[in-house]
């Protein structure tokens, strides 16, 4: 037998729970205690379902629902495999679509909402706003290739962009493209509990940790171009910052 399918919790074919539920629970846990590692290979479908004394159909289902999560990944004629955990580096100002380039990665996004408006007492706080300023609003999903990474909203001052519809799939191309690209942003990181809304967007689980990063982007001349909340996924995402002692 595997050392993985002897690390699974035990499956029980007289609960009232399917197996494949049993199964896909028993790997969940397997990641998060890190008996399996971020690109490390599962044993073939065949070999688990033998040894666990599953059907092949068993095994499949629940691999495709951790596949669907995107805890594991699919790689023709090779198997199946657990997902790298996607790094942000915090010391570096970059778009979420750089960020996923650089990682080899096919970022793209689902659009929920865009919106064009006066500012709001706290974006105009935030950003330090005249009362009754235009400003765009943009909601989306943000992927890396088919996964769901983050739930992101963000406000932008309308000067500058040239129209609402400006931004397709980078918002920081599109402020460069306008000369409005910001060069340097305060970024807070606080961990959150999901809500079942944003779990269900993210393919995740309502209560499970997630992290909530609040990033407000200026111009050189000082001013706040930016004010962006996003909603990470705690499983997949980490963020990184080098530090020094200088």
């Amino acid at each position: 037998m595997t050392s993985l399918a002897k690390s699974l919790r035990p499956l029980n074919p007289k609960s009232s729970q399917p197996l494949y539920l049993q199964l896909e629970r028993a790997l969940r846990e397997a990641l998060d205690k890190r008996i399996l590692n971020p690109d490390d290979a599962l044993p073939p479908e065949r070999d688990l379902a033998d040894e666990l004394d599953v059907s092949r159909i068993t095994v499949r289902k629940a691999i495709e629902g951790l596949v669907n999560e995107g805890l594991l990944v699919r790689r023709r004629g090779s198997g199946n495999f657990v997902a790298a955990r996607v790094e942000k580096n915090f010391s570096k100002l970059t778009s979420f679509s750089e960020d996923m380039r650089a990682r080899g990665r096919s970022p793209h996004s689902v659009w929920l909402k865009r919106s064009e408006g006066a500012v709001t007492p706290e974006e105009a706080m935030t950003m330090r706003l005249s009362p009754g300023t235009p400003v765009f609003r943009f909601q989306r999903i943000r992927y890396a290739d088919d996964v769901p990474m983050a739930l992101e909203t963000c406000t932008v001052e309308a000067s500058a962009l040239s129209t609402l519809n400006a931004v397709d799939a980078s918002l920081y191309e599109a402020l460069e493209r306008a000369g409005n690209r910001p060069v340097r942003a305060l970024q807070r990181l606080r961990a959150v509990l999901l809500s079942a809304e944003q779990a269900k967007l993210l393919k995740a689980h309502a209560g499970e940790a997630g992290l909530m990063v609040e990033r407000i982007g200026f111009l050189s001349d000082g001013r706040a171009i930016e004010f962006s909340q996003s909603y990470y996924r705690g499983d997949i995402y980490d963020f990184v910052a080098e530090l020094s002692a200088s």
